[in-house]
């Protein structure tokens, strides 16, 4: 059995996009209907780029994923800190071609200041089949079990200032 806790997480940044209603914008993922957990949604998130800082990474998935671009969006809040997560035993050294035991995430809460009709998920970088503006209580059981702590940190954090 290979021993993956001396793998190194994934730098990651992720998300949190809130609408002028106080509603966050969920995907449903591609591969979700074939997954484990078909019924899970998530918020953006994708890897850190080498050379690339956590802040840009996140408004270039941002707009890989959704097709949202930075005039359309305000950066609210940073993190204070770096979110980890482990992937479960089905997904290690399965994914990131082995080489990540999880993720380590910085988040983003940004404001969308468009329209839905500046949404577009079918980007070249698709991710999400399908989108929807949910309410952030939602959001832990919205995703898949191996990040609901993860989400109710960014939720504890980000919630007052939604």
């Amino acid at each position: 059995m290979t021993d993956f806790s001396e793998l190194p997480y994934r730098p990651c940044a992720g998300i949190m996009l809130a609408d002028t209603n106080g509603r966050v914008f969920v995907g449903q993922r591609l591969d979700a209907k074939t997954s484990r957990y078909p019924d899970a949604w998530q918020m953006p998130q994708g890897g850190i780029d080498k050379g690339e800082d956590s802040e840009s990474a996140a408004i270039r998935e941002l707009e890989e994923e959704t097709g949202i671009t930075a005039r359309h969006i305000q950066i609210i809040a940073r993190s204070a800190e770096e979110h980890l997560y482990d992937l479960p035993d089905e997904l290690l050294g399965k994914i990131w071609k082995g080489k990540y035991r999880g993720q380590r995430q910085t988040w983003f809460l940004m404001r969308f200041t468009g329209e839905d009709k500046h949404v577009n998920i079918a980007t070249d970088h698709a991710e999400f089949s399908d989108w929807k503006w949910a309410d952030p209580s939602e959001l832990p059981d919205m995703i898949v079990p191996f990040k609901r702590d993860l989400y109710r940190a960014i939720l504890k954090e980000f919630g007052p200032l939604i």
